[in-house]
């Protein structure tokens, strides 16, 4: 494992109300090499949430989205720009580590941005 390489990388965590809209984004942002790799999970999560002061509870597609910090950004626009939610879920965690080879994988994956 390799922390130093790890440092740059992120799994974003977007949830989506139906699989056909997880599908969508996980395509857009991998073919934009915004992202890496993106896990759609194929059976609904439930959600649990407040929204504009009401509990809420929504079934819905989770994506984990691998990435890095410098695409973060760019990411979170593109998501938005596709998402039907208001305020859709954007949240970043950091890699700590991991497999040198699926880093190095990762960082090369996002290296060239296109449009």
């Amino acid at each position: 494992m390799n922390r130093a390489q790890a440092k740059n990388s992120r799994v974003v965590l977007v949830t989506c109300p139906s699989l056909a809209l997880a599908r969508k984004i996980a395509r857009a942002v991998v073919q934009k090499r915004l992202a890496a790799c993106v896990n759609a999970v194929r059976s609904p999560v439930e959600s649990f949430y407040t929204w504009k002061g009401k509990l809420e509870t929504a079934r819905e597609h989770l994506l984990l989205i691998k990435t890095t910090a410098t695409r973060l950004r760019q990411l979170e626009r593109e998501v938005k720009r596709l998402h039907t939610y208001e305020v859709p879920e954007f949240v970043a965690l950091p890699i700590i580590a991991g497999s040198v080879d699926y880093l190095s994988w990762l960082r090369e994956s996002v290296a060239g941005l296109r449009k």
